[in-house]
């Protein structure tokens, strides 16, 4: 199934020690390196797997200064690229993460239909019942959020860290600039779209056992919130203005115009007339509520576009036809 390509599992590790051995010890022959990248672990989960693994394709990277997991996953990705690995998956240390799972996700990477594929709680909807309410709220939350942000109308779990990535679209990221810390995850989705690269889901169990998750969603929504909006922003302006235009980018500046004048009228109209005891005349009405239609529909037409232009063309396979093609120039 390999079809020759080397596959290498990034885990970041920090306070993982009790469950980092177990890890290893599933992640089965498809895998050719195993990066161990301690993120400054105050209990030396690196020092731990030097001692007690035995396993030659682990290597240990080690971080003097904490850089959370996107940057312990960076690390591992620049590890793995500069050893020529063809595809990169990372999983937790925390044993919430089924390392006999890898080959369902690098199997849509090694055919030639994905260039990422993330892990996907949410397609077993008797398995979601072992997922705290909250949680389970806050995800779908964040799910809606990184859909307009991203680009990704396919996806949904944006938060779940299990994945892969083929070398060719790793090393097109922009390192320096994807988030350190817990948007990492999705920042990366946003990232991959401005590459065009196609994303996938991948099915699998919500596992939930005694680990105490750092990620609280509460807290952090407000943070991503931002986050995502920023990346909205300048997910349409690459796509819509700056490497390409098409109708879509008349309709939603246009759409926002004529919606935004029609709310604002309305509403200025309204209060007038209950200022002024006056009933509003069906001109005015008409006045307000026609550019608020219009503008709804360019709106609406908007999405509709954006979510049809999901990429559906893998990066690495375009990548490897236009190397081909410069070989026999």
């Amino acid at each position: 199934m390999n079809l020759n390509l080397t596959v290498a599992v990034v885990i970041p590790s920090y306070k993982v020690c009790k469950h980092i051995q177990s890890v290893i010890e599933k992640i089965g022959p498809e895998v050719d390196r195993i990066y161990v990248v301690d993120d400054c672990c105050p209990d030396g989960s690196g020092d731990f797997v030097v001692a007690s693994c035995h396993d030659s394709r682990v290597s240990v990277i080690r971080h003097t200064e904490n850089q959370g997991v996107g940057g312990a996953v960076m690390s591992g990705y620049k590890a793995a690229i500069e050893e020529g690995m063809d595809i990169i998956v990372k999983i937790d240390g925390d044993g919430q993460m089924d390392p006999g799972l890898i080959p369902d996700f690098i199997t849509p990477i090694v055919i030639g239909e994905a260039d990422y594929t993330k892990g996907n709680r949410f397609f077993d909807l008797e398995e979601l019942r072992a997922m705290p309410k909250l949680r389970l709220f806050g995800n779908a939350v964040l799910s809606f959020m990184t859909k307009f942000s991203s680009g990704y109308w396919n996806l949904f779990d944006p938060t779940n860290g299990y994945t892969a990535i083929h070398s060719d679209a790793a090393r097109h990221l922009p390192f320096s600039k994807i988030s350190r810390r817990y948007f990492f995850e999705t920042d990366i989705l946003f990232r991959l779209n401005i590459l065009r690269a196609v994303v996938i889901d991948v099915p699998m169990d919500a596992k939930y056992g005694e680990e105490v998750s750092g990620l609280k969603i509460s807290k952090i929504m407000g943070e991503f919130l931002v986050k995502h909006v920023r990346n909205f922003f300048k997910r349409i302006f690459y796509s819509y203005y700056l490497r390409d235009m098409s109708l879509a980018s008349i309709e939603l500046p246009v759409g926002v115009v004529l919606l935004s004048f029609g709310i604002l009228f309305g509403v200025y109209q309204w209060m007038w007339s209950i200022s002024m005891g006056l009933q509003t005349s069906s001109g005015t009405v008409m006045l307000s509520a026609l550019p608020v239609i219009i503008g709804l529909q360019l709106v609406l037409a908007f999405l509709g576009h954006d979510i049809n232009s999901v990429p559906h063309r893998p990066f690495h396979r375009l990548k490897r036809f236009i190397k081909s093609g410069k070989k026999r120039t």
